[in-house]
């Protein structure tokens, strides 16, 4: 009874803060507890959003200035963070996300931290996220704590999730990546929220082949904006695109993207390193800010139920290190050996 009433709690609401819903939260899917969970936001972020994202007026203020504010408010945000001051910030934060921050599984104690900044990047104790399939390269994982949404194609994220009229992945990848061999293939977001274990981790395991800066504004990466039919926010705004070389998956594009108030994207590892899944990869600063995987056409089958939730506008509540799918490239030498035959 509990689960039907919570699925008909479920059906009456719009997922995802879509255009024209007036909705203050963001029901999300708990992969771990197989339940629903509402993400609250203050009443007034809202409004102030709506107002921005959801209307040709909001967009038109981004073009005569806002962006350079959202800009310079970012840094700003970003200096505070990291003063000595801000650490006093420290438990009236854990106390706002009591319930979604597990401070047994931080490898500090509170004291430990200096700044904010700190703290909100902080290290999780060994063994805190459990990898998937450890021995196996053909199983990728997922690369953070976040609101996971999954598609085939870009074609079905553009159904279901992501509204932005320009978006493709030529333009979320740019040109020097080469899109052509992604253009039709996996496209997996990651969305974290500031409450958020921060650092990000390697869905695959292989070698970095290069980095790729591409500059751009520091929209909100919340669903309200992503479902904004007036702005690309994954196509807009700052991000650094990773090439992960694998045996599994061909070649995988890791875009880390900057948002509101992330003052910085920071990497631990560098070009030429050859990595395993579940390794860190690296942290976003202050603020809520998403990772997106692309993979090429036909080398992965992501799981069911994650795309059955994202064929629905409905985010995924995922950890770092679950599974994400399996490899559905061919071998490069798929023929049976040779057999001899036995003479008796």
């Amino acid at each position: 009874m509990l689960k039907v009433s919570e699925w008909a709690h479920f059906s009456s609401y719009e997922v995802g803060l879509r255009s024209g819903s007036s909705a203050s939260h963001i029901l999300v899917f708990d992969r771990r507890t197989k339940r629903l969970v509402e993400e609250i936001i203050d009443a007034k972020i809202i409004m102030s959003m709506r107002a921005i994202y959801q209307s040709k007026l909001g967009l038109g203020l981004m073009d005569k200035g806002a962006k350079e504010l959202l800009q310079s408010i970012s840094v700003k945000q970003g200096r505070k963070m990291d003063s000595v001051e801000s650490a006093q910030d420290i438990p009236k934060f854990v106390d706002m996300f009591k319930d979604q921050i597990n401070l047994s599984e931080v490898k500090y104690p509170l004291d430990h931290f200096k700044t904010f900044n700190e703290f909100f990047v902080r290290e999780l104790k060994p063994g805190a996220r459990p990898i998937a399939c450890m021995e196996r390269d053909d199983v990728a994982v997922c690369a953070g704590d976040s609101r996971l949404m999954a598609f085939k194609t870009a074609t079905d994220s553009l159904r279901f999730w992501i509204k932005g009229r320009k978006f493709s992945i030529q333009g979320l990848l740019g040109t020097e990546v080469c899109p052509s061999t992604y253009v039709d293939g996996t496209l997996v977001i990651f969305r974290l929220a500031p409450q958020d274990y921060h650092r990000f981790h390697f869905p695959v395991s292989g070698t970095i082949e290069k980095f790729v800066d591409i500059p751009g504004c520091l929209y909100t990466v919340n669903p309200i904006a992503v479902n904004s039919k007036y702005c690309n926010v994954f196509t807009e705004n700052k991000r650094v695109v990773a090439l992960i070389s694998t045996e599994d998956f061909g070649k995988v594009a890791f875009v880390a993207i900057g948002a509101t108030m992330v003052g910085s994207i920071t990497f631990s590892r560098k070009e030429g390193d050859y990595v395993k899944k579940g390794d860190e990869f690296g942290y976003f600063s202050f603020g809520g800010s998403t990772v997106i995987c692309v993979f090429e056409k036909d080398t992965i089958k992501i799981d069911d139920d994650l795309l059955e939730n994202s064929a629905r506008s409905l985010e995924t509540l995922v950890s770092v290190g679950m599974r994400l799918g399996i490899s559905t490239k061919k071998p490069a030498n798929s023929e049976l050996p040779n057999i001899k035959k036995i003479v008796l």
